[in-house]
């Protein structure tokens, strides 16, 4: 067999570190590290602050860096630095989860089911967006002839908003589809652009809990997939007035909940 060159998918280590206000002074602190693909490190960053409730609004984040470290040991790694605003508090006995994060899983780390729901939830309106069928259908073929990347390596996830007309508004590629969400979401967050009330977001992946949660942190009404969502994803969906799509393949879907959002309302 002759040998040959193949293009893969880059993973790094990431490491978000908050800049923030204690009583004692302004103090700097490791918030989680995660394995991710470089690029739009500061989106991914604004992205898990937001979906994990640490910060609300743009204004209480006041710098965003990207920085090298080379702590003496692995060599040079990437890191975050995010320094937040005076009055914005950070309590660190609700984020003992420690957030180590892998490529393949987003929650991993996190002390219990309890933990992993961000306080101050709302549901999403049920008025709004409305989608049709066909529209959806079509989501897969865009996403995947905008999937640059992944073309060349078969081994990104993909997260992209989306219109009511089946417009790819923004997508974002990494090997951890948690990460794919955060620096999606985090974009948006970051301009101002929140709540995503009028919003689509498409997965190249599955659904699970947490990308759940992101959703309705963002504010964003229809989550769809071309994989299975999970029974907490569904949970989440019931829970929070989420209209769920899954196995988004071919001219067929799954609706696991929120079916009004869809014009004929399909069974």
């Amino acid at each position: 067999m002759d040998p040959t060159t193949d293009i893969v998918a880059l993973e790094e280590p990431l490491e978000i570190r908050i800049d923030h206000r204690q009583p004692s002074g302004r103090s700097l602190r490791s918030l989680s590290i995660t394995m991710r693909t470089p690029g739009h490190d500061e989106e991914l960053a604004a992205g898990f602050l937001w979906s994990e409730g640490i910060v609300r609004d743009p204004g209480e984040i006041e710098l965003l860096r990207s920085c090298g470290l080379d702590d003496g040991v692995h060599g040079a790694r990437h890191a975050v630095r995010v320094r937040l605003a005076d009055h914005v508090q950070v309590d660190w006995s609700t984020l003992d989860r420690a957030f180590r994060a892998t490529s393949s899983c987003g929650a991993c780390g996190k002390a219990s089911l309890d933990a992993l729901q961000v306080r101050g939830l709302r549901p999403v309106p049920r008025h709004g967006l409305r989608m049709k069928p066909a529209t959806i259908t079509a989501l897969p073929e865009r996403l995947r002839a905008a999937q640059r990347v992944f073309e060349q390596t078969g081994g990104l996830h993909a997260a992209a908003l989306v219109d009511a007309a089946g417009d790819l508004l923004e997508i974002r590629e990494d090997v951890g589809r948690h990460n794919a969400v955060d620096k999606l979401l985090g974009a948006q967050f970051l301009r101002g652009a929140a709540p995503l009330r009028d919003r689509l977001l498409f997965l190249s992946g599955r659904i699970s809990f947490e990308l759940m949660q992101k959703a309705v942190v963002a504010g964003v009404p229809v989550v769809a997939a071309v994989g299975a969502p999970s029974s907490m994803a569904i949970e989440m969906a019931h829970r929070f007035g989420v209209t769920l799509i899954g196995f988004l393949r071919g001219e067929r879907f799954n609706v696991y909940h929120g079916a009004w959002r869809i014009e004929g309302d399909p069974a």
